[in-house]
């Protein structure tokens, strides 16, 4: 009989944006390698994130960094494409979860082992702030490289937030391949440009 519960934490960054994936990161964190200083990503300053960044690539006992594409954002919704991105995170685990703690207040359906949802997990459980950390900062890195593919939004900057730049870049240029045409002020910025 095992002796230890194997705990990945999942957490998702980019569910407000009006443009670019939802990223989810599921993490099993190794309790013989302690990592200092996890917490929320949204806590931490972009220079701390990209630290911690690889150190829990290389403590953790396990990790997956996974997407829901815009098209799947704009198809099912963004809560059940935020519960896709998790269900492939965890799926994607090279060690199987025995228990899974979900930042928020609501589980994915399909997850591959038994979940607890926790409200503010990514600031009490470091095994989710470690998730919350991984997933901004692929998702960071995916807004920079859209930004070099779609110039002139700003998406380096904002990451496709809805930022003051953001908005005047949708009115100024219209949408482009990666919004999210199911969000507001996408779709009145795509029917002004029409």
């Amino acid at each position: 009989m095992k002796s230890t519960t194997l705990t990945c934490g999942i957490d998702e960054a980019g569910r407000g944006p009006w443009a670019g994936p939802v990223t989810a990161a599921a993490v099993i964190l190794d309790p013989a390698q302690p990592i200092d200083g996890l917490t929320d990503s949204k806590k931490l300053t972009e220079k701390r994130r990209e630290a911690l960044e690889p150190l829990i690539k290389t403590h953790a006992l396990a990790w997956c960094v996974a997407h829901a594409s815009v098209e799947e954002i704009d198809r099912l919704n963004i809560r059940e494409a935020t519960f896709l991105a998790m269900t492939r995170a965890a799926t994607g685990l090279s060690v199987a979860p025995d228990l899974a703690l979900v930042d928020g207040n609501a589980l994915p359906r399909d997850l591959p082992c038994p979940a607890r949802a926790i409200i503010k997990g990514d600031l009490t459980e470091p095994a989710i702030s470690a998730a919350s950390i991984l997933a901004k900062t692929e998702r960071d890195r995916l807004m920079r490289d859209y930004d070099i593919a779609h110039p002139g939004y700003g998406f380096a900057s904002h990451k496709g937030y809805g930022a003051a730049a953001h908005s005047e870049a949708l009115i100024r240029l219209g949408p482009c391949p990666i919004h999210r045409m199911s969000f507001a002020p996408v779709r009145k910025a795509a029917s002004s440009a029409a």
